[in-house]
């Protein structure tokens, strides 16, 4: 079957077998973005795991009714999980050694997770696998760690991710017309919104340099973020609709 059929097929089904095949057809993609990274540090076998990962979630990710090639759609995926790799890497350092080692069991858990049930964890599974409190988890997940935009904006797997509400650059809103429901939904933020989308997920700022930024509390970044990406949906929703 051609490349449509097969991803109309396995989002149908969610077929880890087909989602496997699918993987070993296109894995080719994370080994050659994988090679680019080399050199930087860290070894060519811990990179193509990170992009062998990104790989699976893109698969999970990919709507074919879009009419996008998924090589066009995976490329960026792949890319921008690797650069947040060694970015996420870079910042453990700086962290409390107990949030970093619990940042890396965490990590090790969602890679384990999402190869085990060929779909991205939440962060209540990835606790229950553990045994600590959610509330743990969803701190290491953020403590100086920065946005995946492969991520689905609510939660939802089976959502728009932020490359589907945001286009890569330097400037947040920059391309924004390239999608016209995409800029319906942003344009109804207010000014201060619009600012902590732009360093969240345009320069992929941790909440808590958000805040500092913006001279607010980090809890009142969390709290706006889950505000304006709900609205986002709700909004992207009504736009695709019409």
């Amino acid at each position: 079957m051609d490349e449509t059929e097969l991803f109309k097929t396995y989002r149908e089904t969610h077929d880890v077998k087909l989602r496997n095949e699918i993987a070993e057809k296109y894995l080719f993609i994370a080994s050659m973005i994988a090679k680019k990274f080399v050199g930087r540090g860290v070894e060519y076998d811990d990179l193509f795991q990170v992009a062998s990962l990104a790989l699976l979630k893109g698969i999970d990710r990919f709507d074919e009714t879009k009419g996008l090639k998924f090589s066009t759609f995976i490329t960026p995926t792949i890319t921008g999980e690797i650069k947040n790799y060694f970015r996420d890497r870079s910042r453990l350092i700086h962290l409390p050694r107990r949030v970093a080692e619990l940042r890396v069991s965490v990590k090790k858990a969602e890679e384990e997770l999402a190869l085990a049930n060929g779909k991205s964890p939440t962060a209540k599974e990835i606790a229950e696998k553990l045994g600590v409190p959610e509330e743990e988890v969803l701190s290491c997940m953020e403590a100086g760690s920065v946005v995946s935009l492969d991520r689905p904006v609510d939660g939802d797997e089976d959502g728009a991710s932020f490359y589907d509400v945001l286009p890569d650059g330097e400037d947040a809103f920059e391309r924004i017309e390239q999608n016209d429901a995409v800029r319906r939904a942003l344009s109804s933020l207010g000014e201060t919104e619009k600012k902590l989308v732009a360093y969240r997920f345009g320069q992929e700022l941790s909440q808590a340099e958000t805040a500092r930024r913006m001279n607010v509390s980090q809890m009142y970044v969390s709290r706006m973020e889950r505000k304006i990406i709900q609205k986002l949906r709700e909004d992207l929703k009504q736009g695709m609709a019409e």
